[in-house]
């Protein structure tokens, strides 16, 4: 006859696990950087994690001028893209860039044409004459920038790669709504 367990067994880690533990633990904490110790000596280069932020701030600053172009060359996509381009704002924000957070169709409209292939890290060149075309081209620069941003969150570190994964689906998620009509 198998006895029932006992009222007081517990599970997970025991008292003596945790004191073994603790010493280990804080003296990992302790020699590990800390966020604000990434340029304490002045002349290092920044660390990984900043320059992927970094680089997806500029990113997502790109981004932002690629939607205006488009509004600025056709204004009744406006409207439908709108919300899109305020969360790319709220990204480059995120990765503590800024950008401008109302359209200015004057300034990102400056682009020459005939500037080769305009990526998103070139600057925006002459907008297609069809509005579908322009919608794709937006749509071909977010899955650019969502595939680089999941290739740069393998590398970085906890909230920076959990940062990149969010932004890189939402624009995904961009990239779907603007290919369907």
């Amino acid at each position: 006859m198998s006895f029932p367990p006992s009222p007081r067994a517990r599970s997970g880690p025991r008292r003596r696990s945790l004191l073994a533990v603790a010493p280990a633990a804080l003296l990992v904490a302790g020699c590990s950087a800390g966020p604000g110790d990434s340029g304490a000596d002045g002349g290092s280069r920044p660390s990984a994690a900043d320059r992927a932020r970094a680089r997806a701030a500029r990113d997502s600053g790109e981004l932002v001028a690629r939607y205006d172009a488009v509004v600025a060359a056709h204004p009744k996509l406006a409207e439908r893209l709108r919300p899109l381009r305020a969360e790319v704002v709220r990204h480059a924000e995120a990765f503590g860039g800024t950008a401008d957070s109302s359209p200015s169709p004057s300034a990102s409209a400056s682009g020459t044409p005939g500037s080769g292939k305009a990526g998103p890290s070139a600057s925006p060149a002459a907008e297609p004459a069809k509005p579908k075309d322009a919608l794709a081209e937006l749509a071909a620069a977010e899955r650019e920038i969502a595939d680089r941003r999941v290739k740069a969150l393998l590398d970085a570190p906890g909230e920076l790669a959990r940062l990149l994964a969010s932004v890189a689906a939402a624009g995904a998620a961009h990239v779907y709504l603007l290919t369907e009509a």
